[in-house]
């Protein structure tokens, strides 16, 4: 994991702490409809009271910057018996009956980030078995960008929220700067191709949805085995900079330095003209997610227009970019960070059925 006081782009301008923005009554009322509420009745607040912790190294001996916490033998019971409980919501729709056959092996704080979350590793005394899920202080825009990775992306992503407090399940995947680190270099010269063309696509969706601050350990790779090859994917882990920055190069991951291996590989790997096609595949599929989401994700962004999640001079900048870069007026004429968003999903489903033939 990367120290804290690491410049973060090429770009002289660097990330500052956001803010916590609130849930307001009709993103709560959203959630509730869309099944995204939990009855359990833990606070972010309540992991925080630990009493003691000792730090978590990884297999070379570095500090990894997350600490293992435990708590008073009167509060750990209880704390223990509401993660599980949260545990059956996200996998198995609030079935009580595994309780009896999970047990909490660990519960970690970060100390490094913007949302320092807390990390629960459950496992099932029957197999040995285990995940991970993540409680966090609830915040609106992360809360948009996981609804949005929900709708817009190859996968789909569980969350919980409870009051002031966000429970996000675990993305499994090799984290982008260990894999740069470690794997990349280990790869066919198919597999950097393909990662390469990943990349692309991950970085045109980011870019979209306006889901920025991808840096490396921001994201993870998937490895699949398909036949007689590796399928690689890419996805979003962190979603705290969901619609937030005012600098558009924040919402691109090419431009991060952390990153500069994977762009070196595609401008090694791919030709110009691949790079544009993958780039128009990648538009043209979040353009029927965005139709097929139909009331959705309308009833989301019509929330999101009149939310705050930004301050203004944010708003005010990005807009003026995205501008110059599109030369669409509703960029220009967008008055808030929902407004922005609304103003790309139309720019990107408008152009999808200019050049589609088949559209009326």
């Amino acid at each position: 994991m990367a120290k804290a006081n690491k410049q973060v782009m090429t770009d002289p301008k660097v990330l500052f702490k956001k803010p916590t923005y609130p849930i307001n009554s009709a993103l709560m009322r959203y959630l509730d409809r869309y099944n995204r509420i939990s009855n359990v009745p833990i606070h972010y607040d309540d992991l925080t009271h630990f009493a003691g912790s000792v730090s978590i190294y990884d297999k070379q001996g570095n500090d990894t910057l997350w600490i293992r916490v435990y708590y008073n033998q009167y509060e750990q019971e209880e704390i223990d018996y509401n993660l599980k409980q949260i545990y059956s919501l996200l996998h198995s729709d609030g079935n009580l009956d595994i309780i009896p056959f999970l047990t909490v092996d660990g519960i970690d704080y970060c100390t490094f980030g913007n949302s320092r979350p807390f990390r629960v590793k459950i496992s099932n005394i029957l197999n040995d078995n285990y995940t991970y899920f993540y409680v966090k202080k609830a915040d609106a825009s992360r809360i948009y960008g996981l609804e949005l990775e929900h709708i817009l992306s190859p996968d789909k992503i569980n969350f919980l929220v409870f009051e002031e407090t966000l429970i996000e399940e675990h993305i499994a995947g090799i984290p982008g700067d260990v894999f740069i680190k470690e794997s990349l270099d280990k790869c066919s010269s198919s597999e950097k191709s393909q990662i390469a063309k990943e990349f692309v696509k991950f970085n045109e969706r980011c870019m979209i949805r306006l889901l920025g601050d991808m840096r490396s350990y921001n994201y993870v790779i998937i490895p699949t085995h398909d036949f007689d090859k590796v399928v690689y994917k890419i996805r979003a882990i962190d979603f705290d900079q969901q619609s937030y920055e005012g600098n558009f190069k924040i919402y691109r991951p090419q431009f991060f330095k952390e990153n500069i291996p994977m762009m070196e590989m595609i401008k090694e790997r791919l030709q110009d003209k691949s790079i544009e096609q993958y780039k128009k595949e990648e538009r043209a599929v979040l353009a029927k997610r965005m139709i097929s989401a139909g009331t959705r994700i309308q009833k989301l962004i019509l929330i999101m227009k009149d939310d705050t999640i930004a301050p203004a001079e944010h708003i005010n900048q990005l807009k003026m970019e995205l501008f110059a870069y599109t030369k669409d007026l509703n960029f220009k004429n967008a008055q808030s960070m929902g407004h922005i968003v609304h103003a790309a999903f139309q720019f990107v489903t408008r152009n999808y059925k200019n050049m589609n033939p088949f559209n009326e």
